[in-house]
């Protein structure tokens, strides 16, 4: 079975083959709902789309192992690489965060699949003043 190692609690957990990666946290006590930059994590605990994919609160990084999540599906492309939301002519401000830097190794952890050992960050911090943030 795959080990998922979380490096900021220090914790690894070992995973059936196929295992979404945010299952697999809340299993172990891990919350990945962290907001930006960790601002916000006890209200997003609570306000989340509960693995639907919607929010984007579940954002991780994966810092080793990225070849054994699943790959990215529609969900996921369109809030890390579209700039402008799919229906309305406003920015979504979930895409605009995924421009600030490791858009390859960032994931939802809701829509994630674990396929064999690897190592994650949670709550990522976001630059944002980074170049790219302003789409």
């Amino acid at each position: 079975m795959p080990i998922v190692k979380f490096v900021k609690e220090q914790k690894e957990v070992e995973v059936p083959a196929g295992a979404y990666l945010r299952q697999a946290a809340i299993s172990a006590g891990i919350n990945v709902h962290q907001g930006v930059n960790g601002i916000g994590a006890g209200v997003n605990k609570v306000l989340n789309c509960y693995g639907l994919g919607q929010c984007g609160t579940c954002r991780v990084l994966i810092t080793k192992g990225i070849e054994n999540a699943s790959p990215m599906r529609m969900m996921e492309k369109v809030k890390f690489t579209v700039p402008v939301g799919p229906l309305l002519p406003i920015p979504d401000p979930i895409a605009c965060l995924a421009y600030v830097g490791n858009e390859e190794t960032m994931r939802l952890s809701c829509r994630t699949k674990v396929l064999g050992d690897m190592e994650v960050e949670t709550g990522p911090e976001l630059s944002l003043f980074g170049e790219t943030f302003f789409c």
